[in-house]
């Protein structure tokens, strides 16, 4: 729940919509893939180094999670299309014979499978999301802070305590 209303504070915060939505877009690769795996262990570097936003890149790996648990069969269904497929055979055979290419784990089809869908889902899911925080914060959040009600919790002193403890 902590996470949740950090993810919401975000939203409501000056970040930058493109900010968000690259936190989003990674958290939808390590979301979408299994978890233990060579390129998300770069990912959370990157993460952790450029500064992004570590709640909103966790809710939404998260929420990415239980899509990929939900749409494993697809994933597992193109890994091995993609594996068996003879013309792909010697590429295949000559990244696993090298010792990145067994730590990729790209064999599994799995991983190879919802790799590929979230990297093709990527560029979709970073404009798509920077635009929803553009839309949350001109239409919604303006209309939440118009409610009689946020009026009144605003001028209370939970809410400045609230600001307080955000700061």
């Amino acid at each position: 729940m902590n996470l949740l209303a950090k993810f919401l504070k975000l939203l409501n915060s000056e970040a930058s919509p493109w900010q968000i939505a690259i936190a989003i877009t990674l958290g939808l690769i390590v979301g979408l893939t299994p978890f233990w795996r060579l390129h998300n262990l770069l990912i959370l570097l990157i993460v952790l180094m450029l500064r992004i936003n570590l709640s909103g890149f966790i809710v939404s790996v998260s929420f990415f999670s239980l899509i990929g648990w939900i749409f494993g069969g697809l994933f597992d269904k193109v890994g091995s299309e993609l594996l068996s497929n003879p013309d792909l055979a010697t590429f295949w055979s000559s990244l696993f014979n090298l010792p990145l290419g067994l730590l990729s784990q790209l064999n599994h089809s799995i991983t190879l499978g919802s790799l590929l869908i979230s990297l093709l889902l990527t560029p979709v899911c970073l404009l798509l999301s920077k635009q929803l925080v553009i839309q949350y914060r001109e239409r919604f959040m303006r209309w939440v802070h118009k409610l009689k009600i946020m009026q009144v919790f605003k001028a209370s002193k939970v809410y400045r305590l609230y600001q307080a403890l955000g700061d």
